[in-house]
């Protein structure tokens, strides 16, 4: 949406911004009922209109639970996905769903965590299908932070630090005039607040902001490039191996240039860059501008994002021609020892 078009429509700010603050308050008021499923839930959501990390933060805790033998599972609503209801993606044996079906985030989750995993929009229906589906103790809830109606055990809300840092700027109004789903007020109901520097340096909140994060559990994250996979046979080189090369860099994400200050920094030429729509469903006419751009620029080879690499995937003879690579990445935490023992209390 540009910015025009935001301006213009900044009115009905006031109208969403009262419908939220009166859906909150019917909840607290419990006006509107909480539904607890037969599993601890862990929540991962954040404040704003995608970007933040909520997706690496996912797996960070799944494969934590995962390693102490936790039987966890991963729900999602499956933005972006062509289907509606209920889905179950992976029992945790075989893949039931293809990316279209049930949306790429999820996928990507599935190859990076191999835990079971199921997708709908209403989260209590939801979790209880799954855990008719597949034997669970825990399930982690992608992008639920505003989906109040299942109780959780954990609240975890994740901010992108360079959001927090333009504090007054225009984007941190309220949908639809910036990119907030529900004010800064909304983070008392976090558990645990991360701030994703990704792969920046760590800054202070802003004095604004202050008052919002005070009295909660804040951790710092950040990421790591774990290295480079070929799309095809999925064989791993390190980042370095690219420095100096021509690549055409292809991305379809919420903030491509995370995935472009990532490369910047292990020296890897940026110059020539195809910037899609976040979650889209990649068709011929896209493979083949591709294909084009990849010629007509001389390029050695195609670097892309893990997200875009799961739906590029199914177009692998189309790209037959041309060297395809995807960039893996991984959250840690500055603080995850302290991390781990939090999310391990709601065991005992």
């Amino acid at each position: 949406m540009s910015k025009l078009v935001r301006i213009l429509l900044s009115p009905t700010v006031f109208v969403y911004g009262f419908v939220i603050k009166l859906r909150n308050y019917f909840f607290e008021k419990q006006v509107y009922k909480t539904h607890k499923v037969n599993a601890k839930v862990i929540s991962i959501g954040n404040l704003t209109v995608g970007g933040s990390g909520k997706t690496p933060t996912v797996i960070f805790v799944a494969n934590y639970l995962k390693k102490k033998n936790k039987k966890v599972g991963i729900l999602s609503r499956g933005y972006g996905r062509k289907s509606r209801g209920y889905k179950l993606v992976f029992d945790g044996n075989e893949l039931i769903c293809d990316v279209s079906t049930c949306g790429d985030e999820i996928i990507l989750t599935v190859e990076e965590c191999q835990v079971p995993a199921a997708v709908s929009e209403k989260r209590v229906e939801g979790a209880q299908k799954f855990l008719n589906d597949v034997e669970l103790d825990t399930i982690i809830l992608d992008d639920a932070y505003q989906h109040r109606w299942i109780d959780r055990d954990i609240n975890i809300l994740v901010f992108d630090q360079t959001f927090l840092d333009i504090a007054g700027r225009m984007e941190q109004k309220l949908l639809p005039l910036g990119y907030m789903r529900e004010p800064f007020a909304e983070t008392k109901r976090a558990d645990i607040v991360i701030i994703n520097r990704k792969f920046n340096e760590r800054t202070e909140i802003p004095e604004k902001l202050k008052k919002h994060f005070e009295h909660k559990q804040v951790y710092h994250g950040f990421y790591k490039a774990t290295g480079v996979y070929d799309l095809k046979t999925h064989d791993f080189y390190p980042v370095e191996d690219f420095q100096g090369q021509k690549s055409l860099l292809v991305c379809g994400i919420a903030r491509p240039q995370s995935f472009l200050n990532t490369l910047k920094k292990h020296h890897v030429d940026v110059t020539n860059k195809m910037i899609f729509s976040d979650h889209i469903h990649y068709t011929q006419k896209e493979v083949q501008q591709i294909r084009k751009k990849f010629y007509d620029t001389n390029s050695y080879s195609v670097l892309t994002t893990h997200k875009d690499a799961v739906k590029l995937n199914q177009f692998s003879r189309e790209l037959d021609d041309v060297d395809i690579y995807y960039l893996k990445i991984e959250l840690e935490l500055e603080e995850r020892e302290k991390f781990d023992k939090e999310i391990s209390k709601i065991y005992n």
